[in-house]
């Protein structure tokens, strides 16, 4: 009788955990910078047709790297989850923070157990306030954890690089332009040198509690982007490496579903 093949539940975990990461660093960034008046997300997005940010209810949005399929399941499900728990209480009942909770027991299940592959994903959740002290911003990653954001977050590919930027050059307080300048400018940033990312590669929405409109959550469209962003000289598209990323940037969201009409109880 031959003896079974045994792993330690600590190796286990890192194993998974190393399986996630790597999925996750192949695809690109997406930027959270929090501003005057609510939140932007930023990230390079070729694609017009899929997208990393999407509107979840009134005030909160959702924006993720990694596998498409993976949290395109992870948006649905929230999408739902705010339907039905205002349609069944009160609007003011969904909240970014019992959104973030539930994503977090999800994947928190699917990572500890054996019985399936870990989600290849990182999730931000953004909610605005009526003031910017009640915007919130949470970031969730692969194994379920939480993080409570402030300023500005950064997660997916060159993570550490972008976020190293950001810390040098992000202030509080910005205005729209303002934060959108330094969100793009981080994710130009490399290493070696700084790209000029055209504008139609981009892919930007944001939470603007100015809105008069219930529904707070606005993609900004390229027509608007060159405006906002001025002269930033020559654009200089992606190198070949990135543009191989783009299997991993299954991680591009949604198809424009964040525009469809509330999912009925």
């Amino acid at each position: 009788m031959s003896t079974p093949f045994y792993v330690s539940p600590e190796q286990l975990m890192k194993d998974r955990a190393d399986f996630a990461r790597k999925g996750i660093s192949r695809g690109r960034s997406v930027v959270a910078v929090q501003y005057a008046e609510g939140i932007l997300f930023a990230s390079e997005n070729p694609s017009a047709a899929l997208h990393k940010v999407s509107e979840i209810y009134d005030r909160i949005a959702f924006a993720a790297v990694g596998r498409y399929n993976e949290f395109e399941n992870l948006r649905i499900a929230g999408v739902r989850l705010a339907d039905m728990r205002g349609y069944a209480y009160d609007r003011r009942d969904v909240t970014g923070r019992g959104l973030a909770n539930a994503y977090a027991q999800t994947l928190g299940t699917i990572f500890s157990s054996g019985g399936e592959k870990p989600y290849e994903v990182e999730i931000f959740v953004g909610e605005i306030g009526d003031s910017a002290e009640d915007d919130q911003l949470y970031r969730l990653t692969y194994d379920g954890q939480v993080a409570d954001e402030h300023g500005y977050a950064v997660m997916g590919g060159a993570a550490d690089v972008v976020g190293g930027y950001l810390k040098e050059h992000y202030t509080a307080g910005l205005d729209l332009e303002g934060a959108l300048a330094v969100a793009v400018a981080a994710l130009g940033h490399t290493e070696s040198d700084d790209r000029v990312i055209p504008v139609e590669d981009l892919e930007v929405a944001v939470l603007d509690r100015t809105r008069s409109q219930p529904r707070k959550f606005l993609r900004l469209v390229p027509a608007r982007l060159g405006p906002l962003l001025g002269e930033r000289g020559t654009p200089t598209h992606a190198p070949d490496d990135l543009n191989e990323a783009d299997h991993a940037d299954a991680d591009r969201a949604d198809a424009d579903a964040d525009n469809e009409p509330p999912i009925a109880p």
